[in-house]
């Protein structure tokens, strides 16, 4: 018998496609790291946003100050009080608090008595949020940890003596929670911003010592994951030395290769420059946008923080708030939903109760949001709306009414000799059929709505489609 020469099997010609990938990779991270951002919009703008961020989706925001402690109107209490002088907040001093009660008087009333951070940590695990933001400090000034420039109105010196950002941050790392810092640059009524104020913002006093400083030692204490920054909306991107602080942050902070930032750092950058895009406040596009970006928005619909005068006509339903979670994620979007705990610490059962039917519905429809892309087409309707997502080589198709004969209308889907079809949470194949004019027609399970595992909101998985 001849013999025959045995060539290399396939596992060993695998091995120099492998280390030339390993290679590119590691050269790719090197050139990343080595590059050097200058502080200038075009230069900052160019970097890569983490990737951790566009797979998180959804995130739990928190609203937490002295503002909690009046728990009336809304966390601009102060302004809408001093600021304007709104009759109806004057009548509720006047009515509640003796003569002379100034704000700084609510201070010591901001106990954070019952906040457990484990507690709160809990919740927003079982809420299936893969990052938390809270408040470090919003437009009154007061400061949520031991702040170095701000004697006397920060946390660890009034009120609850303790270091709540710090708490938190510990609580959430050790369920691999991200961290994010929401972080105010303007304070309403700090003397000297007023007076850069009346300076028409040409002198920088509360710049240099008080926004800088603090930001620089909110990164270095914490090593936060993302900075959520706001109040920028009076002055230019100039007054606030934000580029040179987001230099720092990119170049050589201890966060530098993980830290996402926001859009808000000078009232010329809103939606234009940063990370990702906020635009305005509850921002809803009507397309998909071309740069990553956030939809932020509250359970009380009415303020950000605790208001004591909330009533229940004002709270987002659990339909609104998945439809809400749904559209942001089909459109490329990150949904970040915003709680008000109590000065004492508390968080209310009803915003407990929204946020864990968020949970619930994750558990079981997660797959078609964590980590997904926006589909070629993201929105169709006919008997009822669909949003489409996609993982990989499948794609998820959510509608959010069920159709009453029973069948699903997919005109966008194109399907193959591999299609199948199922939906998230039921372990059997769906029937379907196409149709020249109606496309592809999937048959729904025929079982009570309140059987099936989701109330709302329900997810259909199709593979092989194109």
């Amino acid at each position: 018998m001849k013999s025959r020469a045995v060539g290399p099997g396939p596992r060993l010609l695998l091995l120099p496609l492998l280390l030339l990938l390993v290679l590119r990779a590691a050269y790719v991270r090197g050139v990343q790291r080595a590059r050097r951002y200058t502080p200038d919009w075009q230069s900052l703008d160019s970097r890569p946003l983490p990737d951790w961020f566009d797979k998180a989706k959804f995130g739990v925001f928190v609203h937490w100050g002295v503002f909690s402690v009046p728990a009336w109107g809304s966390e601009w209490f102060w302004w809408h009080w001093k600021g304007e002088g709104l009759p109806q907040y004057e009548r509720f001093m006047s009515d509640n608090y003796p003569p002379g009660f100034s704000y700084a008087d609510f201070g010591p009333q901001f106990t954070a008595r019952f906040f457990h951070p484990e507690t709160w940590t809990d919740l927003f695990q079982a809420a299936g949020a893969k990052y938390v933001v809270l408040t470090t400090k919003h437009h009154e000034g007061f400061t949520n940890w031991p702040s170095p420039v701000s004697w006397n109105w920060n946390s660890k010196d009034v009120g609850p003596h303790r270091d709540l950002v710090g708490e938190l941050g510990k609580a959430l790392r050790k369920r691999n929670i991200r961290y994010g810092l929401y972080h105010s640059l303007l304070e309403w009524f700090h003397p000297l911003y007023i007076l850069d104020k009346k300076n028409g913002f040409k002198t920088q006093y509360f710049v240099r010592a008080k926004t800088m400083p603090e930001l620089y030692d909110l990164v270095n204490r914490y090593e936060p994951d993302l900075i959520w920054s706001d109040g920028e909306w009076e002055c230019p991107d100039t007054y606030w030395n934000s580029t040179e602080f987001l230099s720092w942050l990119y170049n050589d902070s201890p966060v530098k290769d993980q830290v996402v930032v926001n859009d808000r750092w000078g009232q010329n950058t809103s939606c234009h420059h940063g990370g990702y895009y906020n635009c305005q406040d509850k921002f809803k596009p009507e397309s998909l946008p071309e740069h990553k970006w956030e939809m932020c928005t509250s359970i009380d619909r009415v303020s950000w923080g605790f208001r004591r005068n909330m009533v229940m006509g004002d709270i987002a339903s659990e339909c609104e708030i998945i439809s809400e979670l749904v559209q942001t994620v089909s459109l490329g979007g990150n949904y970040l939903l915003n709680i008000g705990p109590t000065k004492d610490g508390l968080i209310v059962p009803i915003f407990q109760e929204r946020l864990l039917a968020v949970g619930k519905w994750l558990s079981i429809n997660g797959e078609a949001i964590y980590a997904s892309k926006p589909w070629r087409v993201q929105l169709e309707k006919n008997t009822t709306s669909v949003w489409y997502t996609s993982r990989g080589a499948a794609v998820y198709a959510i509608f959010l009414h069920w159709p009453d004969d029973g069948v699903l209308y997919l005109a966008s889907p194109v399907t193959t000799s591999t299609t199948q079809i199922t939906m998230l949470g039921i372990e059997k194949d769906l029937k379907w059929s196409t149709d020249p004019e109606e496309g592809l027609l999937v048959y729904l399970p025929q079982l009570p709505l309140f059987t099936l595992p989701v109330e709302i909101g329900w997810t259909i998985k199709l593979t092989g489609v194109h």
